[in-house]
């Protein structure tokens, strides 16, 4: 996907250009891309023999949609679970910490109104 959001659209051609190398097999991105149009993520536009290819998804959705699903797989669906081993393991500097801190205060601001 983030192959796709960075290029905006394009043939599969494209899509398997923007793999680093080693790349995976151009098999390997087809199958990728062919599920991802199976579950509605990637759309196309068939173009002769040729399909041009574009995200479906906004490139937010799709991150908070695998985030809850994190949350719920890894944290026993608690977001304060999640926050914990974040702060814990992730060795924030005291400027992160402060604008996390920060975020929760306005987040929190708003819920009171």
């Amino acid at each position: 996907m983030k192959y796709l959001w960075k290029i905006e659209k394009g043939f599969m051609k494209d899509i398997v250009e923007q793999f680093p190398d080693p790349a995976p097999a151009y098999t390997t991105i087809s199958t990728l891309v062919g599920r991802m149009v199976d579950k509605k993520y990637i759309g196309f536009k068939k173009l002769g023999r040729d399909k041009e290819y574009f995200p479906l998804l906004q490139k937010n959705v799709y991150f908070s949609a695998h985030l809850k699903d994190m949350v719920s797989n890894f944290f026993n669906n608690s977001t304060a679970q999640f926050a914990s081993f974040f702060t814990k393991d992730a060795d924030l500097s005291m400027e992160e910490l402060k604008e996390l801190q920060e975020l929760l205060q306005r987040k929190m601001d708003q819920k009171k109104k």
